[in-house]
């Protein structure tokens, strides 16, 4: 990173005009921050781990969300992984003065940057990625060796906090079972929501991976129902609620 990083804005790679699906109940927009610490072999957004050669400037992202008006409720900062940036603290702040409320999306390997944030009131909302059990599943998971104790001070900020919240699972096979919702809902226990995503095969960033069909949908519901049992709101992406989920929430 560049000396100066701190002090200026992180680099903006992509930007979706409009998601329904990335901040649940609300019409957001999303920009994708590049770089990121691991490399899950069933991430499907390799082109964020690097430096892309070209990027948006944030004014002309400012413009176009004004020139819509009230439509947009807020926007998604994702990545790549965004705590990386020691100037996303900034961006946030950006985005704030211009109206809008901001929702992370991280892995949880920096909650000294969460914490920053949570303290400073810059998001309105955070999800966070739970890659496997946290133990040493947790390492082929992601692909190369992280810090247990970071992601477990992550999930407790957040636990602790009266920001909305959602942990969220790539129930890829290789790497996720019966065992391991056991597992992970076991140390999340009392969330107030838990998201089950199916894994994507076509550009697994490990190749060997883009041949290992998908958990079925029956089975994607057996696994959030087992989570239910840990996570009240444990949910498919992509698929209506359960209105038993709706209970106590």
């Amino acid at each position: 990173m560049t000396a100066d990083a701190a002090t200026s804005v992180p680099p903006i790679v992509g930007y979706h005009p409009t998601t329904l699906i990335d901040w649940p109940g609300r019409l957001a927009t999303i920009v994708f921050l590049p770089r990121c610490n691991l490399r899950c072999p069933f991430c499907h957004s390799g082109f964020l781990l690097g430096d892309p050669p070209e990027t948006i400037p944030l004014e002309a992202i400012l413009e176009h969300i004004e020139s819509r008006g009230d439509w947009i409720d807020g926007v998604v900062i994702c990545g790549g992984e965004p705590t990386l940036w020691p100037g996303l603290a900034m961006l946030c702040a950006e985005f704030r003065r211009a109206g809008l409320e901001v929702k992370l999306d991280t892995n949880g390997t920096r909650p000294d940057r969460l914490a920053q944030l949570l303290e400073a009131n810059l998001v309105d909302a955070v999800a966070m990625d739970l890659k496997a059990p946290l133990d040493e599943r947790y390492y082929a998971a992601c692909g190369r060796p992280v810090d247990l104790d970071a992601l477990d001070c992550s999930i407790r900020l957040l636990m602790a906090s009266k920001i909305e919240h959602e942990f969220r699972t790539t129930a890829c096979p290789t790497f996720i079972g019966e065992q391991e919702i056991h597992d992970i809902g076991a140390r999340i226990a009392g969330a107030s929501r838990w998201v089950l995503q199916r894994f994507e095969p076509a550009n697994a960033l490990d190749p060997s991976l883009r041949e290992v069909p998908p958990h079925d949908w029956p089975t994607m519901g057996a696994l959030a129902e087992i989570g239910r049992a840990y996570v009240g709101r444990c949910l498919i992406r992509g698929q209506p609620e359960p209105e038993a989920a709706h209970i106590g929430a």
